[in-house]
């Protein structure tokens, strides 16, 4: 009688799913993340608003000064806002996450039959939702104020996935923010503190050659600067040159150490 009531106590193991349900549930939250931007559209406001507001102030401002004309800096302009919005973008895989835990969302999750990573992944997928916004808003901003990608759209669209992929490997890093830190103002401010400088302090804006010396070192080995490089090969001059290279092989880096130490740190938490 005993034994039986031992037996019958001792909680099943949790089943591990397979590489199907795993995909299958990491589509099923994306599609969670997808339904809350449906739901809450103000969420978009930094991929739609920010690119219009920082191309017309920047192009309008800045244009005649830097280039001598507004026409000529535009294929400068376009992009350095590009890359700026979208790995900026980036941050809000770590904030959201970090929300999510807070409230207890994932708590609940882990009541659930579905695969532990799935959220994580889900987010994951979800954001890259936003970067295509973001990339599609910025083009479309630059042509009707006459930028002309004489690349071509397959370059072009080329330029907006290479973007695309660099972003989504970048939201790594700021996933393991989410995972590890103790508020999401945390992640956040972290986020801003390491992006801004990189951004900025890049030849997303200006030329190399105008800046001091001992800046232009930092500029140079910059990987905004290589990826905003690598963008402006492809849609101005049709090219996939060695920054285009550099880019992807950076942001396979990122993803081969980061992907591993989120998804470490997060199933510790799960």
């Amino acid at each position: 009688m005993n034994t039986s009531f031992q037996r019958a106590a001792v909680p099943a193991p949790r089943h591990r799913p397979g590489f199907g349900q795993t995909l299958r549930n990491s589509l099923t939250m994306a599609w969670r993340g997808l339904l809350k931007i449906r739901r809450t559209p103000e969420q978009l406001v930094d991929v739609t608003f920010q690119p219009i507001f920082f191309t017309v102030m920047f192009t309008y401002i800045f244009g005649g000064a830097i280039s001598g004309s507004v026409h000529d800096y535009l294929p400068v302009i376009i992009p350095g806002i590009l890359v700026q919005t979208v790995i900026t973008s980036s941050i809000v895989t770590g904030v959201q996450l970090r929300e999510d835990m807070d409230k207890g969302v994932f708590d609940r999750f882990k009541s659930l039959p579905i695969a532990r990573i799935a959220p994580l992944a889900g987010a994951l997928l979800a954001d890259t939702v936003r970067y295509a916004v973001a990339t599609v808003v910025t083009f479309a901003i630059g042509i009707v104020l006459g930028f002309r990608p004489e690349g071509g759209f397959g370059h072009t669209a080329a330029a907006g996935l290479t973007v695309i992929v660099c972003s989504w490997a970048v939201s790594w890093i700021f996933a393991f923010l989410g995972v590890i830190a103790r508020s999401a103002p945390t992640v956040q401010g972290i986020s801003i503190l390491v992006l801004f400088p990189l951004t900025f302090a890049s030849n997303a804006f200006v030329p190399v050659e105008t800046m001091p010396g001992w800046l232009q070192w930092f500029v140079k080995i910059n990987p905004i600067s290589h990826l905003v490089t690598a963008v402006r090969e492809l849609t101005i001059h049709g090219t996939f040159g060695p920054d285009f290279a550099i880019s992807l092989a950076g942001a396979a880096v990122i993803v081969a150490v980061f992907a591993p130490l989120t998804v470490r740190a997060y199933m510790r938490r799960a």
